[in-house]
């Protein structure tokens, strides 16, 4: 059953029998053969079915959100038993944003010290797909905003204020400036992150609050991109201050607050909203917790923030 369970969610996160299977580890007929089984133990059509996936019916809608539960219960139950065994050990599956990707660090670090024998895999996400990747049973935890758009059934760990800088060259407009304001930002020629990252949706939004209308001349779902741009002194980005920093600036390059308004979002830890969790999940909730002061007081102690308060 659990296998079955397995492959139904496998077909929720693909969208497509093929892509499904191979997740899986088997051939299309067995995935298929394996979802008719599963629809003649329960008595119902799960998938609507052409000459392609079509979708689900509303019973597999439902089917589905027990699948999920069940399977991470499996999952977690198996990994329990395996802790007592020899203690946490074993893959860690984490997405961050893509500006939170350098804090990402400051978690694994102090975690692996505790669990030498946990494996870990970070993959740059939107703040979106986390939520998916996370429903999906795709990862075990996301770094995400935690304030501004919806989350949906997770828990949640603050880590740290996102505050925003001016990135740009020492010799530009307005580089030589202690702060900008927002409307100063959007008369420069912008390098930000696409459209389907929330931190562009959040500096969109601070823009127009501004009364400015702006279009970046360059957009890239890459901070590194984003930032060697910046260097070439043609363009100038907003970033994260902690960002920004962990960036390496030169004296080239600057990193200015901008104020009127000096806006924070919150980032932290998403894990899903299940109990019992997995032990490892329930290890890397603690280790937040535990660091979380520290990423906050850091936050505070950069001088050009500290100036602010």
């Amino acid at each position: 059953m659990i296998d079955k369970l397995e492959y139904l969610i496998a077909l929720a996160r693909e969208r497509h029998f093929g892509r499904a299977a191979e997740a899986c580890g088997v051939t299309q007929p067995t995935l298929s053969a394996g979802i008719k089984q599963l629809e003649d133990t329960l008595g119902v059509l799960l998938v609507q079915r052409g000459s392609r996936f079509m979708g689900f019916t509303p019973e597999g809608e439902r089917t589905l959100e027990w699948a999920r539960r069940i399977v991470a219960d499996s999952r977690a139950m198996r990994q329990d038993i395996d802790a007592l065994k020899r203690g946490l050990a074993g893959p860690l599956r984490i997405a961050a944003i893509p500006t939170a990707l350098p804090m990402v660090a400051a978690l694994t670090t102090p975690f692996r010290a505790r669990h030498p024998d946990v494996r870990f895999t970070v993959i740059s996400r939107t703040s979106i797909e986390i939520l998916n990747h996370l429903e999906n049973l795709e990862i075990d935890a996301g770094l995400t905003y935690l304030d501004n758009e919806p989350l949906g059934r997770v828990n949640t760990v603050p880590l740290y204020r996102e505050r925003y800088r001016l990135v740009t060259a020492a010799d530009a407009k307005y580089g030589d400036r202690e702060s900008v304001t927002w409307a100063e930002v959007a008369e420069l020629q912008l390098a930000l992150l696409t459209p389907d990252m929330q931190n562009r949706r959040i500096v969109d939004n601070l823009l127009a609050a501004a009364g400015a209308s702006h279009k970046p001349t360059l957009e890239s779902n890459s901070m590194i991109v984003l930032f060697t741009h910046v260097r070439t002194g043609l363009w100038s980005s907003v970033m994260p201050a902690m960002l920004a920093d962990s960036l390496g600036l030169t004296s080239t390059v600057r990193s200015i607050p901008i104020l009127e308004p000096d806006i924070s979002h919150s980032i932290g830890l998403v894990v899903p909203h299940r109990e019992p969790t997995t032990p490892i999940t329930a290890a890397l909730v603690a280790e937040a917790r535990r660091i979380a002061p520290k990423l906050e007081q850091a936050t505070l102690a950069d001088p050009a923030i500290a100036a602010m308060q």
